[in-house]
């Protein structure tokens, strides 16, 4: 399936700096309008400009430093349809530091996968940390939302839980199969109670507890 085809448009995304837009540009995604502080130059989108006054950016961006361009682009919203026909994905179950998801957003589109999944309890993933964070993943790879991990068996996927102690090493997991690949709550982890398929972790040295 063509990701781009399969998109329905719906909601905004805040995105900061001229290199993210473009970013969100290449992808395909609609600009509304960007917000340009006094001498920057806007970048070419084809959407409405606003010019501000020397001082405003600072008072209206996120970050303690601002960008001089901010956009207002058409937030990217896929079927979920696209789980159907997934070999792998990522799921996001209660993840919740925004810059969490965004660095989840990059690792799995750099891995391959099919689709990021996200449950109820997770960030909110077209915030501007995530926006930011994502480094321009969350324009090019699908986001579905689940109403909770066991839904996606409707998808005849295999679920594997992550986890720091206690599992098989993810080298001597069969990762060929159709599977969605569970990350937890940073402080808490995984619930045993989810009902997931198999469990893998992924050894570490000295004393850190897990990748988060």
């Amino acid at each position: 399936m063509n990701r781009r085809d399969s998109r329905r448009e719906e909601g905004v995304l805040v995105v900061e700096g001229a290199v993210l837009l473009r970013e969100a540009v290449a992808a395909g995604l609609e600009v509304e309008c960007q917000f340009v502080a006094e001498h920057a130059r806007p970048i070419d989108t084809g959407g409405a400009v606003f010019l501000l006054a020397d001082g405003v950016m600072e008072r209206v961006a996120s970050t303690e430093s601002p960008q001089p361009v901010i956009g207002i682009v058409r937030a990217p919203r896929f079927p979920r349809s696209i789980l159907d026909g997934a070999d792998f994905v990522v799921v996001a179950n209660g993840v919740a530091d925004p810059g969490n998801l965004g660095t989840m957003l990059r690792s799995a589109e750099g891995s391959g996968a099919d689709a990021l999944v996200v449950t109820p309890g997770t960030v909110d993933h077209t915030s501007p940390k995530v926006v930011r964070s994502s480094a321009g993943s969350l324009f090019r790879l699908p986001v579905i939302e689940v109403p909770d991990v066991e839904d996606l068996r409707h998808s005849n996927l295999v679920t594997i839980g992550t986890t720091s102690h206690d599992a098989p090493c993810y080298t001597d997991v069969d990762l060929t199969r159709r599977v969605a690949v569970v990350l937890g709550n940073e402080p808490r982890g995984l619930d045993a109670e989810l009902g997931l398929d198999e469990w893998m972790s992924i050894p570490l040295a000295g004393d850190v507890e897990s990748l988060n």
